[in-house]
Order: structure tokens, then sequence, then C-alpha cells
């Protein structure tokens, strides 16, 4: 019997986008299995552009060799910089006033159906940032209007003006291109400009959740292997206020994380998670927006992710 599995791509900006790469490379080295190949792909913020790229048929060699600045023979047109395409390391200005009213009434009128993160979204300033470049980019796998070929290939959003989750590509979501959801699931809120779509606005997916692991409980997989940037099991100690008060804003993401794991394990689904380690955070700093550190987070995962997938080591942790 084929065991059924799912591959999970967590939020995480652009150094999280370098971890996942070294990380799918180490995972599909470790295991011998070809990610491409799982039933499911959800795809978060950063994690929704390479589980679109998966979706569309895209191996996990391109994608690295992308990120080191390499033409792989079997790459697609790829015009878009790590670098310089993502708007930089600091937003643009935002727009003044509240970035939605109505999402804050939401939060006010049914508060327990809207996360703190997707509350403080709803209040912050409506961001001014572009994300044309990431749709451009997507446009080189996929098909103006179409989606990916993969069946079930998730892009998780948040409607900025209810707070719910939306994960585009399941079930009864709205109807979206694969380049507008994408772009949707990573417009942070407060950076870049909220993407319409159906009508309506969406923003940033990581607002609801770092993973969206849980929307797999229905499936009744074998096998779930999340890797998620923004949570850790294994921490360094940074000595800056801004690398104190990130870990700890980490801390936090990564308790939602293992309550949403602790669910999918329950119905007896092996969750397989992995995340940045000690190491992987001192270079990845305070900022996951700062391209400066890029290439050094890509190498880095890449060495400490098989590290652990051969040791098993506390930011390696399977449950089920």
């Amino acid at each position: 019997m084929t065991k059924r599995t799912g591959v999970v791509l967590g939020a995480g900006g652009v150094l999280g986008a370098a971890w996942t790469i070294g990380a799918l490379a180490a995972l599909q080295e470790h295991t011998g299995e070809d990610p491409r190949d799982a039933e499911v792909l959800v795809g978060t913020s950063a994690g929704s552009v390479l589980a679109s790229f998966l979706g569309c048929g895209v191996g996990v060699d391109v994608l690295l060799d992308h990120q080191r600045g390499l033409v792989h023979p079997d790459a697609p047109d790829i015009t878009f910089d790590p670098d310089t395409d993502s708007g930089g390391a600091l937003p643009p200005l935002p727009r003044p006033g509240i970035g939605s009213a109505r999402g804050v009434l939401s939060t006010v009128r049914r508060p327990w159906r809207v996360t703190p993160m997707g509350a403080l979204s709803a209040v912050l300033p409506q961001g001014r940032g572009s994300l044309d470049p990431v749709g451009t980019l997507v446009d080189a796998v996929c098909p103006k209007g179409a989606w990916a070929a993969h069946p079930q290939a998730w892009i998780v959003t948040m409607d900025y003006d209810s707070g719910r989750r939306t994960a585009f590509g399941r079930g009864n979501a709205p109807h979206a291109s694969l380049r507008s959801a994408v772009m949707a699931s990573c417009a942070i809120p407060g950076w870049y400009t909220p993407v319409r779509i159906g009508g309506r606005r969406f923003v940033d997916g990581g607002a609801c959740s770092p993973t969206s692991v849980d929307l797999v409980l229905p499936l009744g997989l074998d096998e779930v292997v999340v890797l998620s940037p923004m949570t850790s099991l294994d921490y360094d100690r940074p000595t800056t206020a801004a690398g104190k008060l990130e870990r700890r804003f980490r801390r936090l993401v990564t308790k939602r994380l293992v309550a949403e794991v602790k669910k999918v394990a329950a119905t007896g689904t092996k969750v397989t998670l992995l995340g940045p380690g000690a190491e992987d955070l001192a270079v990845i700093g305070a900022n996951l927006m700062d391209p400066r550190r890029r290439e050094q987070v890509l190498e880095t995962s890449l060495r400490t992710s098989a590290a652990a997938l051969r040791a098993a080591s506390p930011r390696y942790a399977t449950a089920g």
C-alpha cells in the first residue's frame, strides 16, 4: 500500500524561504522521497511560493540552484531576484489610518474567531508594498488565470475584513488564480498591499497560523512533514533587543503550531516537524526579510537540517 503523505511549508519571509529550501533539499536526500509526490501540498506566505512551484512540477534541485544564483537545466524562465524583488529589509511607509475597519469590527463582534495576529493585522495601517514580482515569479510556472497541476495544492491566506482563514485550492474556497492566491498569501499586513480576489481583500495567511497544518485533519494521511521557519524547538540567546523580541514572538507562534500538530497526531497521522535550530537562528537574526543573510541562511540550513534529520535532535520532532 502506498503511503499517503502531506508536505506543509510555513511562513517566514525571505530568509524563511531560503531556510525552507535548504530543509527541503536535506529532507529529500534523507528520505529519498520527492515532495512533489505528496498527496497534498500546503503553503503559507513564503511557503506558498515554494508549494506553488512544487505543485507546478518544479523540483527542489531547481529551487536550490535558483537560491544559489545558478540556472538549472530544467528551470523555467525565472527573472525573480530574491535579493531585490521582495522590496528590501524594511517596508515602505504604509497608508495612514486603520488597515481594515471591517476587520476590527469582526474582532469586536466575534473575538473567538480571530487570532491575535489577525486582530493586530486589521489595526495596522494598510501596506503599500508591491507583490507584482511574486506574481511574475508564479507566472513563470503557471499560466495566468490557471491553478497548479497538482490536484491538492492549497495556498493559505486570511480574509482581511473578517479575519477568517481561506485556503485557496481547497474544498469550497473561492475561485482564484495561483498568481493571485500566492500574492495574497505573501501580503504581510502593514507591509504589502492586500490582494483583491472575488471582491474581497486577502492578506498573509501567517496571521492565522504559521503553517495551518491542521487543515489536513480530514484527509487521514499516514504522515505529514512540516517545515516551519517561523517556529523553533531549539533557541539561541540573542543579545540585541530586536533579537530578544523576535525570539519571544517566535515562542508564542511555536505554541500555536505545537497545538495544531497535537491535533493532527491525535488522529493517528505521523507528524514530522522541522524548524530552525539555535545555529540557524544566530544566522537568521531578528529580521526575516533581510536578504543580506539569505545565502548564509540557505547553506546553514542545508547542513543543520541534514544533521537534525540524521540525529533526530530536539529541533526535529515526530508525533503520532
